[in-house]
Order: structure tokens, then sequence, then C-alpha cells
């Protein structure tokens, strides 16, 4: 429900039509100059997607650029309010929601060259849910441009700044999406694995991108925007380490919460019944950690 509300503001906002007033002035000419502070308020559609140990493409699991599968691209959406300083610096409150998901079965058409990651079989999908607080810098306003002079319609940007997050990795398991951190899947938090400590759901992480803002009318601005948050964690996908001794989980789970555990640990039988898997077999690749980035449409007012 909450997130239906969102996404109809955002729908509501972008589709409000662009009109002229009897006051309006021109902001391309130098009224940003004789007042240098002014505000934006806006909101933007965006694709979500995530780079984790899961799915990819024709390499061994990068957890970046290399390994972009679209076919994981979830749509989401934010609203926002900016306080700019003579169109140079921009200091931006940002809200976001969206969804991530990667699957090992993406890679089925490559799968001779995954490594073995076809065959693993792992799947996840999660909301995000995060607000950020980010600056922009755009180099061509750190040039004072003489009074008259028309000041550029198109301004590329630098955004960076620290954002706060949610996310909850889920697994379908006979139709039902089952919550994976309290399975503890490669033993988080149990004794037999002391260096494997429970993740948070709730963390930091820091946004860094790029983008491309072009005024539309005085009022009006439009933005293409990507960014990527680099996070402290590489449990986005519950994927990191190495499997473990499946008898372990009967110390800590009972019931449907261990019967879940032993099937989504190691989904590998599902491909291959005849499948052993050892424990201390690799997993994932704590090497490096997760991300996930977004790529926006973004429209703003101007005030």
């Amino acid at each position: 429900m909450k997130k239906s509300i969102f996404f109809a503001l955002i729908i509501s906002f972008i589709a409000v039509p662009t009109q002229t007033t009897t006051a309006q002035y021109d902001y391309s000419e130098d009224l940003y100059y004789d007042h240098p502070f002014t505000y934006e308020m806006g909101a933007s559609i965006a694709i979500m997607n995530c780079f984790t140990d899961l799915g990819g493409n024709k390499v061994t699991g990068q957890k970046n650029f290399i390994d972009f599968n679209l076919s994981n691209s979830e749509f989401s959406g934010s609203v926002f309010f900016s306080v700019n300083y003579r169109n140079a610096i921009a200091l931006r409150l940002e809200g976001t929601l969206g969804n991530v998901s990667a699957s090992d079965n993406t890679s089925k058409n490559v799968k001779p060259t995954t490594n073995g990651r076809y065959e693993r079989n792992l799947s996840f999908k999660s909301s995000i849910t995060e607000v950020m607080l980010a600056f922009e810098i755009h180099p061509l306003f750190f040039k004072k441009y003489k009074e008259g002079k028309k000041i550029p319609r198109f301004s590329p940007y630098l955004v960076g700044g620290i954002g706060f997050f949610s996310f909850n990795p889920k697994a379908l398991l006979n139709g039902k999406w089952i919550e994976l951190k309290p399975l503890s899947t490669e033993g988080q938090g149990f004794i037999e694995y002391p260096d494997k400590k429970p993740y948070k759901l709730n963390q930091f992480n820091f946004p860094l991108g790029a983008g491309l803002k072009y005024k539309l009318t005085p009022l009006y601005t439009i933005s293409i925007e990507c960014v990527s948050r680099i996070l402290n964690t590489d449990y986005l996908d519950d994927v990191s380490t190495e499997y473990i001794d499946q008898s372990v989980f009967a110390n800590y789970l009972a019931g449907q919460n261990l019967t879940n555990a032993l099937l989504l640990n190691d989904r590998q039988k599902e491909i291959n019944p005849a499948h052993v898997t050892n424990p201390g077999w690799q997993r994932g690749n704590s090497s490096s950690n997760d991300s996930y980035f977004t790529l926006n449409l973004k429209m703003s007012f101007v005030f």
C-alpha cells in the first residue's frame, strides 16, 4: 500500500503540465546570480539493478558492470529536495523505493563458462528502502558568466554522499517467498562458525555517480543520472562464503525453519539429484562486497 501511494505521487508530479505565469523570470539569464540560492523539488522513475554473487554473464562473478545482466532490472522511484548554490553545488535529500533480484538461472545459456554458478542454482529478491544525502557538483558553473550572457542549458554533474538503506533477501521455495536471514544459510551466528557474524538489514551505503541535467524551461529541469551504491555488506543476496555442514542447522532451527534452511542452503540437487556438496566448498565470493545502482530519469521544479 505504501509503495502504491509513493509511485502515485511520482506519476502525478511528472504529469503536472508545464505552465507559464505572469510573474515568471528567465532563470537562464542572471537571476541565479542575483539570488545565489535556489531550491528544487522533484521525483524520478528508474531501473534498479545489483551486482552480487548470483547470476551474471560469461565471467566468474565480477560484481561489477562486466557482469551486468539487464534481465535483473527492476523499476524504482524516488522523491527529492535540493538546495542549490549558484548552480554549481547542490545538497540533495532523496528517498528511494525499489527492488533488486538475481538468479543463477539467468546464466543457463552460457553455463559452460560460469564455473558452476549455473549449477549452484541460487536466487534472491529484496525490497530496497533508502534515504540519501548527497552533493551535486556542476563543473560548468564554477565559471562566472558575464551579465546578459546565457548560461548553459546542459549541465553534466557528479554525485556523492551517504545513504541509509534497508533490505531483506528472500528466496522462492514451493511458490512462497522465504526470508533468508533467519535461516543463517551460511552459519551466521552459529558457534561452530565463529567467524561468521549475522548481518544487519539496515545499513549505511555510499552513493557515487554522475548525471546530465537539462533545463526545459525557467522552472522545470530534467536529468538522466546513474548512481551506484557502495555497500559494507556481501549479504545483499544472502550469499558470501562457503557451504556449511547441514547437520549443524538442527542445533539452532526447528520445524519449518529447519526444513527451509536445508532446502535453501544447497539447491544443486534441484538440477542434479545425484549431486553431493561437501562442507567448505565455495558458495559465494567474499573477496568483494555486493552493490546496487539506479539509472534515473528525474524531473524537478525550481523555485
